[in-house]
């Protein structure tokens, strides 16, 4: 069973704390303690927040990093174009399983993230303001956040009228498109188009979108002005980040660190032991690095980039060395796979053939299987309706770099002899399935797992056709399973290939069953 991250870590600040200001008196901070932490919010033109943005080097800390101020331009020029008014929308449904700090600043801190969002829609003229969520306990907190400012309901205030939105929890859900095409009453699936949301997003109007630390970060920056902010940091970086740092630590924790900082400094103050393995940063769509060009790496998009690291969600794990890392990746590999919205075929094929060639190199296949892995890698990526394939391409090609000793070992000699400990927090199979817009999803349901009666299957191979993304045929001819539980989404597809398996070899079992 995986380690799960816990939904509301405790959280930590190297230096003063910024982002995470009023938290250590106050488990939530309503409209008063944070006008008390942060003070009043000044307003700017779009000119003034572009500039500021600019000079303080803000980037998207969703996952692509994205320079803000260009996203300001583009939506107020396509705004001026077509005489339209723009749309604000808050990416928060923060779908990656090793990252908690989006989940943190909603459930804890949403005025902060409301501020940016609010002042952008000001400087835009935007009529709109959406917040986006997964969890339960950010929709919860952001709805309770927008009554304290007369804005519940959908009530329009100040010109500007917001809501939250409740998608599934699922990787796809942090999607920009997805979130947006929810946002419109659709489903919470990319829609297979590029479209930039900067010219047609939410309803079709031109939409700034961005990630729930962005619009803190920049309410932060409007109060402290560009000297402020750049007062703390790195040249490069200035100003704080948000970290979700886990793996081997005492306990996984929400660290809000100066941009530049050492990545081995924050794993030593969290506790981390002196011989991770390896760390894995920026998430499953993140990179691998070994242990020693983690000890040197730095923690800014450039730092990171520099060693082959990713900055991504802000995601920290440290690997610890009683664990198979090839095993950890083969993992987290399957479970990329069932989360594919399945609508594309590098995703829908790629991702389980990756995931199974993987698989086959930690079995010991040899070399075959390593060409194959990286046949896979390179057949789906740039080539997804979204950046899903990219992403987990990327994640199992940084293992094959960063833990050479240990692909060695499988290649060459059939295993490293670990066991795999199930470090990576994978969620359970059973996770919440919520309407795309508010109420509450229904109850949790036990996890389950596909299983095969062994005296029965007669490899027919009809499983694999029906179910890709969780079984594929071994080179016997028989199924090999993935080594991950039957998530909601492909619940019905697993269902399917029970009731249509010609021997009646397959099964669903609940997780836990032996």
């Amino acid at each position: 069973m995986s380690p799960a991250l816990p939904e509301q870590p405790a959280v930590l600040a190297l230096g003063r704390p910024r982002l995470l200001a009023g938290l250590d008196r106050a488990a939530r901070l309503d409209r008063s303690a944070h006008l008390s932490a942060h003070g009043s919010l000044p307003q700017h033109t779009e000119a003034q927040l572009t500039a500021l943005a600019e000079a303080v080097a803000l980037r998207g800390r969703g996952g692509a990093g994205f320079p803000f101020a260009r996203k300001l331009q583009a939506v107020g020029r396509a705004a001026q174009r077509r005489g339209a008014r723009p749309a604000v929308v808050v990416n928060g449904c923060e779908g990656d399983p090793t990252s908690r700090k989006d989940a943190v600043l909603l459930a804890r801190a949403p005025h902060l993230v409301l501020d940016g969002a609010l002042l952008t829609a000001a400087a835009l003229g935007a009529g709109s303001v959406v917040v986006g969520v997964t969890r339960a306990a950010a929709e919860a907190s952001v709805r309770e956040a927008l009554a304290e400012r007369g804005l519940a309901g959908g009530r329009r205030a100040l010109s500007v009228r917001a809501r939250v939105v409740r998608l599934p929890e699922r990787l796809v859900s942090g999607e920009s498109s997805a979130l947006l095409r929810a946002a419109d009453g659709g489903l919470p699936l990319p829609p297979g188009r590029h479209d930039r949301a900067s010219r047609e997003g939410l309803g079709g109007a031109p939409t700034l979108l961005s990630n729930a630390e962005t619009f803190a970060q920049l309410a932060l920056a409007a109060r402290l002005g560009a000297e402020g902010y750049a007062a703390t940091g790195a040249p490069g970086q200035p100003g704080t980040l948000l970290l979700t740092v886990s793996g081997a630590v005492p306990e996984p924790q929400i660290v809000e660190v100066p941009g530049g900082v050492p990545l081995a400094y924050v794993l030593k103050v969290c506790g981390a032991g002196p011989g991770p393995q390896g760390v894995l940063t920026g998430g499953c769509h993140g990179a691998w690095l070994d242990a020693a060009t983690a000890a040197r790496a730095r923690v800014s998009h450039g730092g990171l980039a520099d060693c082959g690291g990713v900055l991504g969600v802000g995601a920290v794990l440290a690997l610890p060395a009683d664990t198979c890392p090839l095993g950890e990746t083969v993992r987290a590999a399957h479970w990329l796979a069932a989360e594919s919205a399945g609508q594309c075929g590098p995703c829908r094929s790629g991702l389980p053939a990756l995931a199974g060639a993987l698989a086959d190199v930690a079995a010991g296949a040899g070399q075959g299987a390593l060409e194959r892995v990286r046949e896979a890698a390179g057949a789906v990526r740039g080539r997804g309706a979204c950046g899903h394939p990219d992403g987990a391409a990327r994640f199992v090609l940084s293992a094959l770099s960063a833990f050479t000793d240990d692909l060695a070992a499988h290649v060459l000699h059939g295993g490293c002899g670990r066991p795999t400990a199930g470090v990576l927090p994978l969620p359970s199979a059973a996770g919440p399935d919520a309407p795309a817009d508010g109420g509450g999803p229904p109850g949790p349901r036990r996890a389950e797992r596909l299983a095969v009666d062994w005296t029965l299957c007669e490899g027919h191979g009809l499983c694999a056709g029906l179910l890709p993304q969780l079984v594929r045929i071994g080179p016997d001819g028989y199924p090999s399973l993935a080594d991950a539980g039957v998530p909601d989404h492909l619940r019905g597809r697993a269902q399917r290939a029970v009731r249509r398996c010609p021997a009646l070899a397959l099964r669903l079992d609940k997780e836990g069953r032996h």
